[in-house]
């Protein structure tokens, strides 16, 4: 099973706000520019995110991941889990006992999401490619995309691109994590 990061993060290493805010992120429903998200997104098979990340989707008007399997981590949750929804499961499993449940469950890939839940995924050893976009924008102050790894983790560049907006993506595969 392979673990997949696409995030966007501010040009000094944010991911949102300190208040989880994310209104910087650019919106471009005029251009239509999804930059690769809804490719990526069809290439799933679940997702797991943390939970502040979980509370900003459903502030959304409309939740954002479809019929997406979709596991909540936070330590507030019952391990093995809880039904959040009919498609989201809130649980405290380590992202190693996590992942063997959903690969015997036949997931194949998953998309993880959230500051603390890929920093964790990421110590695990875990993620296996990321997809990063930096938005040229500096908040300053913020949550952080990467913390402590208590090691160095290899990356190798896949490819990067740039948009007409200032974003620029690249795509790493980990090489060692663990």
């Amino acid at each position: 099973m392979r673990c997949s990061v696409f995030i966007a993060a501010s040009l000094d290493g944010f991911i949102a706000r300190s208040d989880g805010g994310i209104d910087w992120l650019p919106a471009d429903q005029e251009s239509g520019e999804d930059y690769g998200f809804l490719s990526f997104f069809a290439s799933v098979d679940a997702m797991v995110i943390g939970r502040k990340t979980y509370e900003v989707a459903r502030s959304f008007a409309q939740w954002p991941y479809g019929e997406r399997s979709v596991s909540v981590l936070s330590s507030s949750y019952p391990d093995p889990g809880v039904a959040l929804s009919r498609t989201v499961t809130g649980t405290s499993a380590s992202p190693e006992k996590l992942v063997r449940f959903l690969s015997s469950h036949g997931v194949r890939r998953v998309y993880v999401d959230g500051g603390k839940t890929i920093q964790s995924f990421l110590r695990a050893g875990l993620i296996h490619d990321m997809t990063i976009a930096r938005v040229p924008v500096l908040l300053g102050e913020g949550i952080p995309l990467f913390g402590g790894t208590g090691k160095d983790i290899g990356l190798r560049h896949v490819e990067t691109t740039s948009y007409p907006n200032g974003l620029v993506q690249s795509r790493y595969d980990v090489l060692s994590s663990r």
